[in-house]
């Protein structure tokens, strides 16, 4: 029968203890390592590390980047952690010229703000000033000395009514239409209180009527585009679509001198 090897509890002992030593080390090791986990975090949030280092505007055009960082209310002294997107977002959104804004925070210290503004559809002239009119025919509070040249200046818009279609018909027109016009006059007659003249930038100029003048006026390159060279005059679009050139020096002296002749015979 084979003989059982018998180890005793005395040499036993010193490997329970050894283990247990290593567990405790271990466990020793784990609680010190939470405990300055949580240390450094306390630090980190109570030190200026974890303020808001970076913070980029985007898409902003008329408003200023100061403006919009202003009133998110964020400044390099907020705390990274307490920033508020969705409040940011509305306090932005309260500018009367800015209609979405989106807020993203990017670790470890950057707030990145993208807005999109109201399209400027137009300036008016008031006592000596120009107030930009945006695309829902609301007028912006503060005038500027010049006009934007990004927009045409409306004349003579003093109905509301007529003021804010035509603030639609002008967010509708392609841009690169837009752009050619210098001035739009409200010119209502008798049975169309729609009529409008327009004074082009390159010398034309265009009656037409604000109810259909956002599908008639792309047209404009193309009508242009098939006048003789140097002709000057009006081009009609409210009804139909045809050129009535200037009256020459020429023509008005041969209509006087027709005059004079009726009038001798």
């Amino acid at each position: 029968m084979e003989e059982r090897k018998v180890v005793s509890i005395e040499d036993r002992i010193p490997k329970l203890k050894q283990t247990r030593r290593k567990k405790a080390n271990r466990r020793l090791i784990l609680y010190l390592t939470i405990l300055f986990i949580l240390i450094a975090t306390v630090v980190y949030l109570q030190s200026p590390l974890s303020n808001v280092r970076n913070i980029s505007v985007e898409g902003q055009y008329h408003v200023s980047e100061e403006e919009i960082i202003e009133l998110a209310g964020i400044t390099t002294d907020t705390n990274y952690w307490k920033v508020d997107e969705e409040e940011l977002k509305n306090q932005i959104e309260s500018h009367k010229e800015i209609t979405f804004v989106s807020v993203d925070r990017s670790f470890p210290n950057t707030v990145k703000i993208e807005v999109e503004e109201a399209e400027r559809i137009g300036y008016v002239q008031q006592d000596g000033g120009f107030y930009a009119i945006l695309e829902d025919g609301s007028k912006l509070d503060d005038a500027t000395s010049v006009q934007g040249g990004d927009a045409p200046i409306l004349v003579g818009f003093n109905k509301e009514t007529y003021l804010k279609e035509m603030s639609k018909e002008l967010k509708d027109l392609p841009a690169s239409v837009s752009h050619l016009i210098s001035e739009i006059h409200w010119d209502p007659k008798d049975g169309n209180p729609y009529q409008i003249m327009l004074y082009m930038n390159d010398g034309f100029q265009v009656e037409a009527s604000i109810r259909s003048f956002s599908t008639k006026m792309p047209s404009y390159p193309s009508i242009v585009s098939q006048l003789d060279e140097g002709a000057e005059g009006v081009i009609h679009i409210d009804v139909g679509a045809y050129f009535e050139e200037f009256p020459t020096e020429e023509s008005n002296a041969a209509e006087e001198e027709e005059s004079t002749d009726e009038a001798e015979g």
